[in-house]
């Protein structure tokens, strides 16, 4: 959660500052110096941690292996990435830096006067300038992942002026704030890795965005990217909103097709004509940009590619007679060419092999994995074998039912003859977890024919 500020008016001033990059320190919001702030911590015995960018003074007892004491190097390799993605110069802005606290008894803040009455009171953090407040947590990774949260949105509203709605804000935040540790090639430490999309819950423990996701999807409750883009500030008390959020930006920001135009928006004023500026670009395409959010949030899961997932929505030609058509195990659905009418009965077969991933064996390369259309048992994948071909139509329900816009699988497996459940394009893909595309290799030939 984040205090914002009305800096950003200054962006308004006239068609010239429009014109200069969203982030740069000549137009920032005020900041508060971080010395004194230090200065007051260190007289009421707090513990304080320094490095380049961060001064953090906690109420933590010293405990061993807790990560703690690398938090200040931790964010100074983030503030690293933050200026690449905004396109700042991290050397012009050698000079700036936050102020944090890592609360445990927040009293022992208040009596020291670094916990104001102003600041509202929050669950888990807070930020106001460069200046934030975060409870500590008994998880290592949460804990940094907090952190770095609140270092996202003291960085953008002094070196960005940012007054964006509320899911960039938070959408933001939490995209480069999501990272693991590496460790070091020399065996001594770890680093920050950005992972915006994390390859494994391991590496972000706790946060469970994609689980929330999950859960809204089957109980049929996740919005369109619509109703995430005009979502309230009061949103922002519920964790789903945060997921919801961190989607609408991880799509944007890593999807080929809006990639461009959101990086566009991102270095124009950061206000609240933002979204407004975004959907208004000719680049711009509402329809797609609805189809896919629906898609990923869908298909979602640790790991996932957008380059190997995007979709292609054109509409086919109606299926009128026997067709060849190809699945590459390298992408998710891929569109077949081809549409059916609302209860057109197709018969289809298909011929060969594809890899479909490897198996690792202690002390000896790596074994590829083999599969054919009916997939292997040896690993399932939502509930089907790993490898199994699936055929499926993209349905949006009606508006009054429950449902969810998704892809409705229609047949799977070497061969067999389906119905049609609606009018539609036929698409394709093997069963297996988008975020393990990458080390698939082959295609599938599919026969599919209008059956009597």
């Amino acid at each position: 959660m984040m205090l914002a500020m009305n800096a950003s008016s200054l962006w308004r001033a006239g068609t010239l500052l429009a014109m200069l990059a969203a982030c740069d320190l000549s137009v920032a919001a005020d900041q508060l110096a971080v010395a004194p702030l230090v200065a007051t911590a260190k007289r009421a015995g707090l513990r304080v941690l320094s490095g380049n960018h961060l001064a953090l003074a906690t109420d933590r007892p010293v405990r061993d292996g807790d990560g703690v004491s690398d938090l200040p190097r931790l964010f100074d390799e983030a503030f690293e990435a933050w200026s690449k993605h905004f396109g700042l110069d991290p050397a012009a802005h050698s000079q700036w830096q936050a102020f944090g606290c890592l609360v445990v008894d927040r009293e022992r803040f208040r009596a020291a006067g670094l916990l104001p009455e102003s600041i509202p009171d929050f669950t888990n953090g807070f930020c106001d300038r460069n200046r934030f407040w975060m409870v500590d947590q008994s998880n290592p990774a949460y804990r940094r992942h907090l952190l770095l949260h609140e270092g996202v949105h003291a960085f953008t509203l002094t070196l960005c002026s940012l007054e964006t709605p509320p899911w960039y804000t938070e959408g933001i935040a939490e995209y480069l704030a999501t990272h693991r540790l590496e460790v070091n090639t020399d065996g001594q430490g770890s680093s920050f890795v950005p992972t915006p999309i994390p390859a494994r819950a391991a590496d972000v423990e706790q946060l469970g965005r994609i689980e929330i996701l999950r859960r809204l999807r089957a109980t049929g409750n996740a919005p369109s990217l619509t109703d995430v883009l005009q979502s309230p500030a009061t949103a922002h008390h519920d964790l789903r909103a945060y997921a919801l959020s961190w989607a609408a930006v991880a799509m944007l920001s890593q999807h080929p097709a809006f990639a461009k135009v959101f990086a566009s928006a991102e270095r124009q004023p950061l206000d609240q004509q933002f979204a407004l500026r975004l959907t208004s670009d000719p680049l711009w395409n509402a329809t797609r940009a609805t189809l896919d959010f629906d898609a990923f949030t869908d298909d979602i899961d640790y790991g996932y590619d957008f380059s190997r997932s995007s979709i292609d929505w054109s509409i086919g030609k109606p299926l009128r007679a026997s067709q060849r058509i190809a699945v590459d195990s390298t992408r998710g659905w891929q569109n077949s060419g081809w549409s059916l009418t609302e209860g057109q009965q197709v018969s289809f077969g298909t011929t060969g092999r594809y890899q479909i991933g490897t198996l690792p064996q202690e002390n000896l390369p790596a074994m590829a994995l083999e599969s054919e259309a009916d997939g292997i048992s040896l690993r399932w994948y939502r509930g089907r074998p790993l490898g199994q071909l699936l055929m499926a139509q993209w349905i949006a329900p009606q508006a009054s039912s429950r449902g969810q816009p998704r892809f409705v699988v229609v047949a799977t497996g070497a061969n067999g003859i389906f119905k049609a459940p609606t009018a539609g394009v036929l698409y394709g893909k093997v069963n297996d977890p988008p975020g393990e595309l990458a080390d698939n290799a082959g295609v599938l030939d599919i026969e599919i024919r209008p059956a009597p």
